[in-house]
């Protein structure tokens, strides 16, 4: 497998999801002037390629790992490159809806892929590095994401944004299929336990659902559905011979601490930009474009701290690197909080950012790290759903909290909420061991499966790095 072609596909492809998100947000007011839509309705533009995303992404990430993480990438760009193609010639606001669902569908087809294709590439311990570029790029795209919508959106209308990744996610698409040397071939990873998704699905559609539309009888509804579907799918888990989520993969302390730590970083930012726009622009009445000045360092810090996490993982381990950055996370919503002039502002977005974006690297490496090869596309749909559960969470909580104290408020519940979190920094590996400098005589050079009890060190043939019982 070609190294570079498969990082270059796995960060084109995660920029591609990422970007279609972020101009959208600015192109919505022009679609709904265009199409004569609802507030409600603009909003299910959004809401309705959630709920799709999250209930598919485990059971696309565990389609992965059966037929081919490049299959159901290049499946997944091929169908998103084609619906973007038909929300473009939309006549309506019902069939943007609609086509945003089907387009959900096929987003997450690939999102767990990205991941799952790394994994299947790279050796464990050569990880950090394809994981902190594909975050970069995240981050570029985030940031340029709403000024390239907004120029598109001005100049050509609001149906311009989405013939934008229309021709490079059919190329992609098309590499990846034509690329695909394990055609036609079915891997062997056991059964794709068809009840365990739907379960699985039902409760993560429902959840988001209803932290989209938490007032009412639809949220009550919502609510309840989400409960008991989850509760089925945890009994289902622990019967089905061949369950969805494998125990060498969700089962492991790790992997839920860090999947754990996503959701919280993940709320924390997005509810804190909810939060920080309605106080910057309500308010403080700063214009739109002088509140994005503001948030540059946010970006800036998110991209730069992308590479320096790998640094931090390779020298200090998981566990110092993600307790480090979720104090700076907690410290720069805390430093908003308390904010006033434009200095204060620009400090907190530049810790939010950069303590951000270590956590995103450095969860995201333990995550799929830890997953063996065969489950990596499950690790990549559980990662994926914590990044996209989180901001649904965030923003969910935002809202109720401005309503009740001002925007001030969500600020700092979601600075305690992230220092809450430290605790759980203790299930992640601690830093390396160094290697010694031969291997002993009753190991065979070269070895390395050997694992660390007690005293024993694992002997690789690799240069010192993480270990396995960091990962």
């Amino acid at each position: 497998m070609n190294r570079s072609l498969t990082l270059t596909s796995s960060v084109a492809g995660a920029v591609i999801v990422a970007l279609d998100g972020t101009v959208l947000t600015v192109a919505q007011p022009d679609l709904r002037h265009d199409l004569r839509a609802s507030l409600v309705q603009v909003q299910w533009t959004t809401t309705g390629y959630l709920v799709a995303v999250a209930a598919l992404l485990v059971f696309a990430g565990r389609l992965g790992d059966r037929y081919g993480h490049r299959r159901l990438f290049g499946i997944g760009m091929l169908g998103f490159g084609v619906v973007s193609a038909g929300i473009a010639l939309a006549p309506d606001v019902g069939w943007v809806i609609g086509l945003r669902v089907v387009q959900g569908v096929f987003g997450a087809l690939a999102q767990p892929a990205t991941l799952g294709m790394l994994r299947a590439a790279y050796p464990p311990e050569r990880l950090r590095r394809p994981i902190a570029v594909r975050t970069a790029a995240i981050g570029v795209a985030a940031a340029v994401g709403p000024v390239v919508g907004g120029a598109l959106t001005t100049g050509f209308g609001w149906r311009a944004v989405f013939l934008l990744t229309v021709v490079p996610a059919l190329a992609l698409g098309a590499l990846a299929l034509t690329g695909d040397r394990d055609h036609g071939r079915e891997r062997s990873c056991g059964g794709l336990d068809l009840p365990g998704a739907v379960l699985l699905g039902t409760a993560l559609a429902f959840l988001v659902h209803t932290l989209v539309s938490p007032v009412g009888t639809a949220g009550a509804v919502g609510a309840v559905v989400a409960v008991a579907a989850a509760a089925a799918f945890v009994r289902r888990e622990r019967r089905a011979p061949d369950p969805l989520l494998p125990p060498e993969v969700i089962g492991s302390p790790a992997v839920s601490a860090a999947l754990g730590l996503l959701v919280v970083a993940a709320a924390a930012l997005n509810g804190a930009l909810f939060a920080c726009v309605h106080l910057l622009q309500g308010d403080l009445g700063l214009t739109p474009l002088r509140t994005a000045l503001l948030s540059l360092p946010l970006a800036v810090l998110l991209v730069a701290a992308a590479p320096a996490s790998a640094v931090a993982l390779r020298r200090a381990g998981a566990r110092r690197t993600l307790a480090a950055a979720t104090a700076v996370l907690s410290a720069g919503l805390l430093v908003l909080a308390q904010a006033s002039h434009a200095a204060a502002f620009c400090a907190g977005f530049a810790l939010l950012g950069a303590g951000f974006g270590t956590v995103m690297v450095a969860a995201t490496h333990v995550v799929v790290r830890q997953a063996p090869a065969a489950s990596a596309g499950v690790a990549g749909g559980a990662q994926q759903t914590a990044m996209n559960v989180g901001p649904v969470v965030g923003v969910a909580a935002a809202t109720v909290l401005m309503g009740l104290d001002g925007p001030r408020s969500p600020l700092v519940a979601l600075a305690l909420l992230t220092l809450a979190a430290l605790p759980v920094c203790r299930a992640l590996p601690d830093r390396p061991r160094p290697a010694p400098a031969g291997p002993p005589s009753d190991v065979p050079a070269g070895r390395s499966d050997v694992r660390h009890t007690g005293r024993a060190v694992e002997r690789i043939s690799f240069p010192p790095s993480l270990r396995d019982h960091e990962s």
